[in-house]
This record gives structure tokens, sequence and C-alpha cells, in this order.
């Protein structure tokens, strides 16, 4: 139930003031009151519906009351329980039959009456006997311009009453005089809308803080203003909202506002959609309203780049809220509703990205003025041109397209993204196209600064091809930049060339201004540095290529390489000649610390170049080839790759064995003067003592060595130093053959002693022990043996040879040898020869053989025998028996033999050497032989092919000859000298 209550005089007593006014009256306070003042007149009540069993009752009733002095009346709210069917609540519905005082007297005996029949069915307690639930009052001049929405707490008569909840209510105070010259011309919408964007333009234009972000917030007066004019023209809140969308949107098109204020103008629209109430003028208003808003905004949209900047945080928030806007508002009921056409509002936001950004990019073309100025300029500006975009493209993945899908579902990335990767790849093709027709005439050549252009611009291709991956799948097809490195590859080709020019130069240089000095805490020098950085940034550039093609990487890489290999080996070669050209001015020590670092230079590019099928991804060029062509593809790369790092292995090494020459050769003349002092020491000075001048000269150098060689390099260098030392000991004792053999055991000690010092230095004893040093070795030896020992070694040495003969030119003879070991004589049984040589001037021969047992010490009593000769033929048969006494003795020594020599017959001169072969007597001398049994008649002849060597090429030879003074020595080289005289005389 609720009342107005007029004001109160001041001079009323303060209690008076201070007691509350209640609905509830008794009779007899009724009775006593003294003027109709006091009574509350019937336009000043109303009352609602009873809402029944709930605690928690909804009412949504309207009520007006007309206010005398809105100054001093309250208003004064009751909330009572309904129990019987004559409650106060029926009471009060019969309050339009009040007429005049004793009606209303009557009115309020109706009221008491029912509430002490309510009271009479409780309890009894005065306090159970109402139905009073709360009161509530409200001064008038409390209700702001803007009236009340709040909830209210209840309260009690007295201090003794218990209440308790709240009441929601909603309280407005206006004026009923409503009727103007201008509300008899045009509606209530029309004029508050008027009113509006007056308020509007005024307020903004008095903005002082920030006026591009005003949030659209208005003085307290205009706020008055415009809630009188709503409350007196009864406009309800969906139209107020519709009027401040308008207004505040039609505002934002010619100055800038904060988009939050449009967003909630938006959502209260939404919250109060009511589709009947919006019909006619009103409607085509919000229609237009949202169209003219969505042009703008699309407008905005397809100038974002300009208008909401990403280096300003403030454009990015408010170009968000606007999506957010737009987001919303296409998905509100009144929006479909007014623009039912308009149900693809994300098509036209996408059309404006198309354009907007299509624009944005010819806008960069004019500029940078693309068009204008020399090829070369033209694509330096497309690659700041690419970049700008790739730049643009990063933006629209960070940024613009988190705002965009999430408030309108749009894939800003990609619609930008495709449409610039169209527009840019399209320009480039055109520019590569040119410039492959530039260069293919004879009269141009690519420059170094327009391959390093092209190189740039292929890159910025490259970072923007590479946006791809984050397209959606069904987007990354089919892409105009799909094979786009096909137009770079003869310019890449004459790039490399130039790359591989400018590497030449730089190394070139780095050995010019190289001092030859260990840097830092490494052992190369300066330029080895150089070289080694300037290959791995051609390694860098490759890697940044990432050629895509399997068979242009194959090309590319191989170029690479061939390219690497070419300016190593270029460089140690301008090592090696500017070590040769310094060591005439260097003192012996400087000179071998800079051959040490030249030779690290070498190894440490050597190295560096061994790790490029890692460096290069040689496999991942086979595995790619392998794919396309199979394994012949694979093999391809193989071979090729592989080949060409071995040859460039073995041209460093060529070069690093030059540089340790040099370094050897400056060693040569003091080693000689120790290897002399060794040789011509004499037998009284002991081992140590001649072997100590060189030794410590060894040590000496080889301190600086260690110092200054890597290990890989100390052991190369230490193993040439020791096969220098083999050579100068053997030439030195071949040089003195037939002395004492205390001299070679001195040299013999040597040696091991050398060996013993060079393996405590890193060398591997087999490897020392290997070529030279068995040679050395072998001389050593021979020359300690006696001339017998000699002369048994070279029939050993035949014998071996002999095993190892099969089908020679000189022909081959056919004998049949066997033992009879009780009589201790051999038979041999010449058969016949074959193919032998022909030594006459007819092309025949007259041969026979010459059979006798060697060595002749051995055999002693032994005579040679001979076979008849048979005239003008190659193909002789003798069939003849020749006996030799040979005892077990003689037969057990593995040296022990029978040679076979066939001479050509000349009665005018001495006779011709045709060949020889030898047959070992343990063959068929040694009992359990077939040959040395009862029936050894019975065996099987053997062939024997026979040889042509020269006696002189052997060292035994050379070792007797120089035994001038021994005998046998020289009655056995004589024999031999005669046979090589008759080779010779042919």
């Amino acid at each position: 139930m609720l009342g107005i209550l007029e004001g109160q005089s001041s001079r009323e007593p303060e209690e008076k003031k201070e007691r509350k006014f209640s609905f509830r009256k008794r009779k007899d306070k009724l009775e006593k009151r003294s003027s109709t003042k006091e009574a509350l007149p019937a336009r000043c009540i109303q009352v609602t519906e009873v809402k029944p069993e709930t605690l928690n009752p909804v009412w949504d009733e309207h009520f007006v009351f007309e206010v005398d002095d809105v100054h001093s009346d309250l208003l004064h709210l009751d909330i009572w329980d309904h129990d019987d069917d004559v409650s106060v609540a029926e009471a009060c519905k019969k309050l339009n039959e009040v007429s005049g005082l004793r009606g209303m007297g009557r009115y309020f005996k109706q009221i008491a009456k029912s509430v002490r029949a309510n009271g009479s069915s409780s309890s009894g307690s005065e306090e159970n006997a109402d139905d009073f639930l709360g009161c509530i009052n409200i001064s008038l001049n409390e209700i702001p311009v803007g009236g009340f929405d709040a909830w209210f707490k209840l309260e009690p008569r007295s201090s003794a009453s218990k209440v308790q909840g709240e009441c929601h209510l909603i309280l407005q105070l206006f004026t009923s005089q409503r009727d103007t010259t201008l509300s008899k011309k045009e509606t209530n919408v029309s004029i508050h809308k008027k009113l509006l964007s007056q308020i509007v333009e005024h307020e903004h234009a008095h903005v002082k803080r920030e006026p591009y972000n005003w949030n659209g917030q208005v003085s307290p007066p205009a706020w008055t203003v415009l809630t009188h004019h709503a409350v007196q023209t009864d406009l309800t809140r969906l139209q107020q909202a519709i009027i401040r969308w308008q207004c505040y949107s039609g505002h934002h098109r010619t100055q800038r506002v904060c988009y939050s204020l449009l967003l909630r103008l938006l959502r209260a629209i939404d919250a109060e959609w009511d589709p009947p109430s919006v019909r006619g003028d009103l409607e085509r208003q919000l229609s237009d309203s949202f169209r003219l808003y969505t042009e703008h905004c699309l407008c905005l949209m397809k100038n974002m780049r300009q208008v909401f900047p990403c280096t300003s945080a403030a454009a990015i928030t408010r170009y968000e809220l606007m999506l957010r806007g737009i987001g919303y508002m296409q998905n509100m009921r009144a929006f479909k509703t007014v623009c039912p056409l308009r149900n693809e509002l994300h098509l036209d936001i996408t059309a404006a990205v198309k354009k907007g950004t299509s624009e944005w990019y010819e806008g960069l073309i004019a500029q940078y003025k693309v068009e204008d100025g020399s090829l070369e300029e033209h694509l330096k500006k497309m690659v700041t041109v690419v970049d700008a975009v790739c730049a643009d493209i990063q933006r629209a993945q960070n940024i613009y397209n988190k705002l965009f899908y999430s408030a309108v579902r749009v894939d800003f990335f990609s619609v930008s993204y495709r449409q610039l990767e169209k527009l840019v790849a399209d320009d480039v093709n055109v520019a590569m196209e040119r410039l492959c027709g530039t260069l293919e005439q004879e009269s141009s050549r690519l420059t170094q600064t327009m391959g390093e252009t092209v190189f740039e611009l292929f890159m910025s291709l490259k970072s923007l091809k590479g946006f791809r991956e984050f397209l959606p799948l069904k987007d990354a097809k089919m892409l105009a930049l799909t094979g786009f490195h096909n137009w770079f590859k003869s310019s890449i080709h004459k790039f490399l060339q130039i790359v591989h020019d400018r590497s030449c130069d730089r190394i070139c240089k780095a050995v010019e201004t190289d001092k030859m000095e260990a840097v830092q805490q490494a052992k190369h020098s300066s330029s080895a540095l150089e070289v080694t950085s300037c290959f791995r940034q051609v390694r860098d550039i490759w890697l940044q290529l990432a050629w895509p093609d399997s068979a242009g990487t194959f090309i590319f890489v191989t170029r690479l390489t061939d390219n690497f290999c070419s300016e190593a080996v270029y460089y140690s070669e301008m090592l090696t000649r500017k070590i040769e050209r310094s060591q005439l001015g260097l003192d012996h020590k400087s000179f071998i610390v800079q051959l040490c670092v030249a030779l690290n230079d070498v190894e440490h590019v050597r190295v560096f170049l061994g790790n490029l099928p890692r460096e290069l991804d040689w496999p991942g060029v086979e595995r790619a080839m392998e794919e396309s062509c199979g394994a012949e593809g694979k093999e391809q790369v193989f071979k090729a790759l592989n080949g060409q790092l071995f040859n460039m292995d073995l041209d460093l090494q060529r070069e690093a064995k030059h540089l340790i020459m040099l370094l050897t050769d400056k060693m040569v003349p003091e080693l000689r003067r120790y290897i002399q002092h060794i040789s011509l020491s004499p037998d009284s000075i002991n081992n140590d003592d001649a072997v100590a001048p060189l030794m410590k000269y060894l040590q000496d150098t080889v301190v600086i060595l260690t110092e200054t060689l890597v290990k890989d390099n100390l052991i190369r260098v230490l193993q040439s130093l020791w096969e220098l030392l083999l050579r100068m000991i053997l030439d030195s004792v071949t040089e003195n053959r037939g002395v004492q053999v205390e001299f070679y055991n001195r040299f013999q000690y040597t040696v091991e002693t050398l060996l013993q010092f060079l393996q405590g230095n890193g060398l591997s004893l087999e490897d020392m022990k290997s070529g030279d040093y068995k040679a050395l070795e072998e001389e050593l030896k021979m020359n300690k043996c006696s001339s017998f020992e000699l002369i048994e070694q070279y029939y050993l040495e035949k014998i071996s040879l002999q095993k190892t003969l099969k089908h020679t030119r000189f022909g081959r003879i056919s004998v049949k040898c066997y033992y009879d070991a009780p009589e201790q004589r051999l038979t041999v049984e010449i058969l016949h020869a074959a193919d032998i040589m022909a030594l006459d001037a007819n092309g025949l021969s007259d041969p026979f053989v010459i059979v006798e047992l060697c060595p002749h010490h051995l055999f002693p009593l032994a005579k040679s025998q001979r076979t008849q000769v048979k005239l003008k033929t190659l193909h002789p048969v003798f069939d003849e028996l020749f006996y030799f006494h040979v005892s077990p003795e003689q037969y057990r020594h593995r040296f022990a033999c029978l040679t076979f020599t066939v001479m050509d017959y000349d009665w005018l001169s001495t006779n011709d050497f045709a060949g020889e072969a030898v047959a070992p007597l343990s063959d068929f001398c040694w009992p359990g032989r077939p040959n040395a049994t009862a029936t050894g008649k019975s065996v099987q002849p053997f062939i024997l092919h026979l040889s042509r060597s020269k006696p002189s090429d052997k060292p035994i030879m050379r070792m007797l000859d120089a035994r001038v003074g021994d005998r046998e020595a020289q009655e056995f080289v004589r024999r031999l000298k005669e046979i090589e005289k008759s080779m010779e005389e042919e």
C-alpha cells in the first residue's frame, strides 16, 4: 500500500515529527483529529495486487501520484500480509467509492475492523494481532533528477516491532506541463533526439581532457533536462536507448568518441529490446543508424593501418573496442530485426580488409617510386617493399588477427596475406624476368651490388613465403609464391660466382697482411681465421637460401663445394709462396716457427672443410636425390661431392708436404753434418758419444716443433724427419760398403736410438718400421754379413723369385730331377725348352743349357755341365741326362739349388744369354720326397719359367762388388757381369 503524506509545519512538536505514520489507525485516534488536513485524500493512496504464498513477491506495477509540495511531502509504503476474505487490501480496493468526510471515516473504520479481526484470530498479543510486515518513508526532495532505482530496507512502526526484508522501487519525479509549440509539429522521439544531439555537440566541444576519447558523459544540468523530457513524454527505456545510440553513433562519424560508450549503448538496446514497440519511423531510423555506423566502421577498417597504427597501444585498444562493437551489433536481436538483409556482415568486413590491403600496397609502391630508376634501383626498392609487406604481415599475425577473430570471426591474417602475397609475387616476377633478360645479353654481367640485392630480395620473399605455415591447410595450397625460387636460379648461380671471387680477394688480402704469428691461444695465424670466417659466411648464405628443389640443391652444393675446395687450395698455395719468399731474410728458428704456423693454417682450413658434409647437409641432398632420381641419383651425389673433397684433401696434403719439405730441407745441412760425424767417428769412441750431437740437435728442434705445431702436424713433421734421417743414414751406409763391421753396428745403434726418441714424441713404432726403415735394416744386415752369406742370400732371393714366375716372355724349360740317397747321386734330365728368345738375325736361336750346383762355395767339387747345341730353333728338344754328387749336408741348406742357364751359341763371338731358372734341391733331395725314392725315375717332369734380370740391380751385387779385397766376392761378381754384358750387347 503506497500513499503521499502532506508535509508538516515546523511549529508542530518534535515528537510528532518523529512518530512514524502507518495506514493502520485506531478508531479513537481517528475521531480525535482536529482538522481534515491530517486525513489522507483518496488520490494519495494506491494498493498493489496480492501475491499469495511467497516471501519474495514481484509486482511490476506502475503508479502515478500528484504531488502538492515536492520539498516537504513524503512517499509512504506499507507491506501487509493478506490473511482473510475481508482484509486491508480488500478495503483499499474500495478507495474510489469514498465520497466526503463521512465516507472517509467509514473507510478507515473498515480498515480498523479488518485489522482487529485479524488480531482476534491470532494469539492475542498486539505484536501478533496485525499483519504488518514493514514500511518505507522517502522524502520526495531526496529523489534525484534521474530518479531512484534501488532497494530500500523495510522499517518497523516502533522500536518494539520486528521486521525484515527489502523492497525494490523505481521512483521518478516529473512535471505535467508537456505541450509546447514543437511538440505539436514533431514526435516526442524526434524532439528528444534533437535535444540530445545539440547537447552532445555542445558537451563534446567543451571537453578539455582527451576530447578524442570522449566517453559521452554530459553535465548534470544537461542530464536533468534530458531526463525530465524523457519522463514528460513517457519515452520508454528502449526508445531512450535507441535515441542515445542514434545521436552518439551519428556524432561518431564526425568526431571521435570512446568505442566503449557505443558498445554500452548497443548493449542497452539489446537489454530493452521489444520488437512490437519499435515500428514505423523509429524502426527505419534505427536501421539507418546501424547501416551508417557499419559503413563508417568498414571505411575505418579499410584505412586501419593509418587510423589504428600498431605503434599506438591506445589506437589498438580503440580498434578492438570498435571491432567488438561491430561483432556485438551483428549478433543483436535488434540488428537482425531491423536489418534482415545484412546477415553476412563478415563478408563485408572481408571485402573491406581486401580493398584496404590493396590500397595500402599501392600506396607503398607509390611511396618508394618503384618503377622509377635503373633495374638495380628497381630491385632495391622491391626489397624495401617486400620487407615492409613482411612487417605488415607480422603485425597482422601478432596483433590484428587476434582482434578480428575474437570480435567478428574473420581470419584477418589469411585475407591480408593472400592479398599481399599475390601482389608481391606479380611485381617480383616481372622484375626478375627483366633481370634475366638483361643478363642474357653478352655485354651485361651481374655486378656485386646487384647480386647482393638479388640475394636480399630472395631472402625477403622467403620470409614472406614462410608465413604460409600459419595459414589454414586449405588456404596454403597453390599460392602465388609457390616455386618462386625458379625465378632466381640463374641469378643465384651468378651471385655465387661473385661470392667466390670476393672470397678469393679476401683470402689474398688476408695472406698479404698476415704476420705469420699465432693468434691468442691458437697455433694458427690471422689468415686462417679470416679464411674459415669467409667459409662460414658463405655457408650461412647457403643455409639462408634453403633451396627447396632437390636437383637445384645438388647443383648448388656441388658448386659451393668446388668453390670451397679451390679457395682452400688457393690459400695453401699463397701461404707456400709467402714462406718461400720470406725464408731468405729470417734466422733458422724464426723461419721454422713461421713455417710451423703456415702448416697449422693449412691444417686448420683442411679440418674445417672436413665438416662440409655436415655443414652443407650432404646426407639430406643424397636423400632428396634418391627420392627424385632413385639409387642412381644418390650414387651420383656421393661420388661427385666426395670426389671433390678427396681431391681437395690431396691438394692440401701436397702443399703441406711441400711446406714440410721446406722445413726439413732447412735442417738438412745440420743433419748431414751430424750423420757425417757418426760415420767418421773412430772405433775408439763409444756409440753414445758419437750419436750425442745429433740427438742434442733433434731434442732442441723437437721442443720448437712441439710448441708451435698442432698434434697432427707434429706427427707429420716428425715422420718426415724420420724418413729424411733414414735416407741420409742409408746413403752414408751405401757410400761406405765394404768397411769394418763396427761401422754398421754404430749406425744400427743410431737407428735404434732414433726409434726410441721419436716414439717417445708421438710417432708410432709400426709406422716407423716400414718403407725406408726396412731397406736400411736390410742394408745394415747385409753389410754385416760375410761374402758367402751374401751369395747365399742372393740365391735365396732367386729361389723366391722363381716361385712367382708364370708365363714369362723368355720361354720355359722342362726338366726331371730325382735323387738316389744311398748313392748320394742327383740325376738331372733336361727334356726340352719352348718359346725361348730369338737372338739371331734369322729370328731363331742356337740354344744350349748349362746346368750347375750353386752356390759354388757349397759345392766346390761340382763342375758345371752343358747340353748339346740345337741349331736354328726356339723349341729345342735335348733329352740329356746329367749326374751330380750331393751329400745330405749340402742339400739341407735352403739356398742349395740347381741353376739352368739357357745360352745362344755364337761361333764368331761370345754366347748370348737367353734366360735362366733355378730349382731348390729341397724339392727333390729331402727324404720323403717322391724324387728321393727308388721310383724317382717315374716322377713327372716339371716346368721352369725363364727370367732375365740384370744382376747389377740387386743390392747384394753392389755390396759384393764393393768388397775389392775379397776373392770369392769378386769372382761371383765377375760371372754375373759377363751375363749382364751379353744382355747389353744384344
